[in-house]
């Protein structure tokens, strides 16, 4: 039930103010985040700049210093010499909703709103709606006019600057090739903030940072089709970090690089996250609290689930009817909900398509099925194409696979951010939803909430995974860094598609344990979690190693980061129904040692399951204890190693 409250709060908030104010200021719920918006006056011009605090006591931590607001459209500049109109009242939201999936269902939408309006020299109106929340602040942009001319912006001067001195964690944005999109570099680690981006494409969402004991993970929310989805500009000096749109040649130049709409246009959330510790940023849902309701209709076809996958050690394997079969038969034994048809499925052989989706059906597994999004904004020749990126085909293709008994899409190379493509992501989210079927994208945007708003997007690639062991030799050592890096930056935002859980060594063999690697199943979030090693290394696992593949979830009730470090290790406790789920992963190449004080527990006596590292780091160690809220354990982690334990009540 949504509750949106009206008041005024006059002891902090100054809500009737006069035409001369230069500063205004707004709260989080609890006191502690402050904003202040700032009207500077410099040789006659004035700009607009905003200041994040954090308030711990009678200190105050600068998280953000004065960074620039504005923005400028082709017809005319709302960047200097704007005039203050008028603020509306302090609105406070509180709301409560579920979502289908993440680390979490149950959220509470929490925030202080306040609109302010200021207009050009012109007359023309500009709306800056701030939120401030507990766990940070987001703004974001409106022409509140009516119009039914078409505007364009030409460049946002959004900036978010840090203090020099503290460290960032942050990816450079990649130019997108013919197979790889912008969001597939290595996360730098521990940079010194104001570094520049070693790309001229700049940096890419979301950015963590370190300043002065603070926390704060930058990104974007609720871009919609009226906007591009953005980055970070290269040159971050003095620690500036400024809004930077997609590069022309994009999407192979298709598309237009600014965004265009008729007025009144509402624009994408500035996001900037905020916490003490990196629980903080762990377990934010400040971007799903931020994105678009879903629409009223029925979402109980939607099934988060675990699926097999024979692309990654078998990329013919899409065009065997037989060899499919098997992955079927994989996903019947383990219980998993789901197999994954990759690319060229329709040049199979020993079989079709509608064959193994009605073999799949009999084994009550659902068959989920890849596309080439292109159209002309990829050249990538893998099949099938020219169905999603033509509005008509692809309503016609969705209908078809609803009939069939398909359950989801698997949706690739996307390769542009612009907004013809973020038009294109929602058109394709709304037929798919409509036919009921799942949505996975691959080589694409990053999440920007749209899983709140589109229940059946259940996972997103935007991250460099597991099929790397295949293209990439410098993967095995980046590999164990990115992936105590990611759980405080990419999977925040929203749902990962690492595609982990690989035992077996490809091109480039993994240094990782394999206890490491069963950890990440568990360590990173999604809702449709693929496990992408081959059917013959699942089938010879130990039984205590299938029987946890089987039963591990993909959604949980709750969700704990017990300690951590980006880059050096992760380790936490979920929760589902009566069962934890404790994993750690050890990024370092020295051995670890995590310590699990059980508080969290209720009263009684339990019996943890653990999984843990062997001597032979492709082997597994499985023993059982007795347990109490009093009890504190300890996990010995090998170098890249991990642990996996369940904790269940007798």
């Amino acid at each position: 039930m949504k509750k949106i409250f009206l008041f005024s709060v006059f002891y902090l908030f100054i809500l009737r103010v006069s035409a001369n104010q230069s500063a205004w200021q707004i709260y989080s719920p609890d006191q502690r985040i402050k904003v202040e918006i700032t009207q500077l006056n410099n040789n006659n011009k004035t700009t607009l700049v905003y200041d994040v605090v954090v308030i711990n006591g009678k200190n105050t931590i600068q998280v953000l210093e004065k960074s620039p607001l504005g923005i400028v459209r082709k017809d005319q500049s709302f960047a200097q010499n704007l005039t203050f109109i008028s603020s509306s009242k302090l609105k406070v939201i509180d709301e409560k909703y579920n979502m289908l999936i993440g680390r979490q269902t149950a959220f509470r939408n929490h925030a202080n709103e306040i609109e302010y309006i200021f207009k050009n020299s012109k007359g023309a109106l500009l709306k800056i709606v701030f939120r401030v929340y507990d766990d940070g602040i987001a703004f974001k942009y409106v022409f509140p006019e009516e119009s039914a001319k078409t505007y364009t912006v030409k460049k946002e001067l959004t900036g978010f600057k840090f203090a020099e001195g503290g460290k960032a964690w942050i990816q450079p944005y990649d130019k997108p090739t013919k197979w790889t999109p912008g969001y597939e570099k290595y996360y730098e680690n521990a940079i010194e903030i104001g570094s520049p981006s070693p790309n001229i494409e700049g940096w890419a969402f979301p950015a963590l940072f370190e300043t002065q004991n603070v926390w704060a993970l930058v990104t974007e929310a609720n871009v919609t089709p009226n906007y591009c989805a953005c980055r970070l500009e290269q040159d971050a000096t003095n620690g500036m970090y400024k809004i930077r749109f997609p590069e022309p040649k994009d999407g192979e130049g298709t598309g237009k690089v600014l965004p265009s709409s008729k007025l009144p246009w509402v624009m994408p959330w500035r996001t900037i996250i905020v916490g003490a510790t990196l629980q903080d940023i762990f377990n934010s849902s400040m971007v799903h609290n931020l994105a678009d309701e879903p629409l009223k209709q029925d979402y109980s076809w939607v099934k988060p689930g675990k699926s097999s996958w024979s692309w990654l050690t078998d990329n013919d394997s899409p065009k065997n009817f037989e060899t499919l079969k098997k992955y079927v038969d994989l996903s019947t034994s383990m219980n998993w909900e789901y197999c994954l048809v990759d690319a060229n499925w329709d040049i199979m052989k020993g079989g079709n398509i509608k064959q193994l989706v009605d073999y799949a059906n009999s084994k009550n597994v659902g068959i989920l099925m890849w596309y080439n999004s292109g159209g002309k904004h990829n050249k990538v020749s893998e099949r099938p194409r020219n169905i999603i990126s033509n509005k008509k085909r692809c309503a016609t293709e969705f209908s078809k696979l609803k009939n069939w008994g398909v359950k989801g899409v698997k949706i690739d190379f996307w390769q542009s951010d612009k907004q013809n493509m973020m038009t294109l992501y929602h058109e394709v989210m709304t037929t798919a939803a409509k036919n009921h079927l799942l949505v996975n994208l691959h080589g694409c945007t990053l999440p920007r909430g749209w899983s709140r708003t589109y229940p059946n997007l259940l996972t997103i690639e935007a991250v460099k995974g597991e099929e790397a062991y295949i293209f990439d030799s410098e993967y095995p050592v980046k590999a164990p860094i990115q992936n105590s890096i990611l759980p405080f930056t990419r999977n925040v935002v929203g749902p990962m598609d690492y595609t982990p859980v690989v035992f077996s060594n490809l091109k480039n063999k993994h240094l990782t344990t394999n206890c490491h690697e069963l950890a990440l199943s568990v360590v990173f979030n999604t809702g449709l979690l693929h496990f992408a090693d081959n059917e013959k290394s699942y089938n010879v696992l130990p039984d205590f190693v299938k029987d946890f593949l089987k039963e591990v979830p993909v959604v949980f009730d709750e969700t704990k980061l017990i300690e951590g470090y980006p880059g050096d290790y992760v380790f936490i406790a979920a929760r589902k129904g009566n069962k934890w789920y404790i994993a750690g992963i050890n990024s370092s190449n020295e051995p670890k040692t995590l310590l699990l004080a059980c508080d969290f527990l209720n009263k009684g006596q339990y019996i943890l399951h653990r999984i843990a590292d062997a001597e032979d780091k492709s082997n597994f160690n499985y023993t059982k204890y007795q347990i109490s809220q009093q009890s504190t354990f300890q996990f010995d982690l090998l170098p890249y190693g991990g642990v996996i334990a369940e904790i269940v009540a007798q």
